[in-house]
């Protein structure tokens, strides 16, 4: 087996990448701290093809150094928005019909595993802050709000993992 080198890989341009399909989905950051996890995320996005990424209250905007480390330039091919609330981005997006799910440890929250997604609905996916999660502001004004299975000693995954497991079960379920 051999691996493909960048130029067999056939990746969109940009441009192409702005044009194309998206994955109904918009990832909305809750006061996120580390830039090196905004970057991951926008680059899990970009090659998920997520809508969008919302950045929200303490949330650092591109550009930024630290956040490019990790996109890996794609902050250019994501189109993001800042909110300085959270409350503010989920107003907009339940007005653009979106359901509003928050990613998060929560009573009566449902596996992702048992979520299924519908191919005719928008969905923002919160994620929340590397330490309080979810802020309670967001918690009171969600759809829904999807936990991911865990068996092991630990409480919780980074929040790039999360938002890669997340964003993937949403392609995997939606786009066939």
């Amino acid at each position: 087996m051999r691996k493909l080198k960048l130029d067999e890989l056939n990746r969109a341009t940009v441009e192409e990448f702005k044009e194309q399909e998206k994955l109904p989905v918009v990832v909305v950051l809750d006061n996120v701290r580390s830039m090196h996890n905004i970057g991951s995320i926008f680059r899990t996005s970009d090659a998920l093809a997520a809508t969008a990424v919302y950045l929200c209250g303490i949330t650092a905007q591109p550009p930024h150094r630290e956040i490019e480390k990790t996109a890996l330039g794609a902050t250019q091919s994501v189109t993001w928005e800042y909110f300085a609330d959270t409350l503010q981005a989920i107003e907009k997006l339940r007005a653009d019909g979106y359901q509003i799910v928050a990613i998060e440890q929560a009573e009566n929250s449902t596996m992702l595993n048992e979520f299924m997604p519908a191919a005719d609905k928008k969905y923002a996916l919160i994620f929340g802050n590397e330490v309080n999660g979810v802020s309670d502001e967001a918690m009171q004004v969600i759809d829904t709000c999807i936990e991911i299975p865990q068996f092991g000693t630990k409480h919780s995954f980074n929040i790039v993992v999360s938002a890669g497991i997340v964003l993937w079960d949403f392609f995997a379920k939606l786009v066939r």
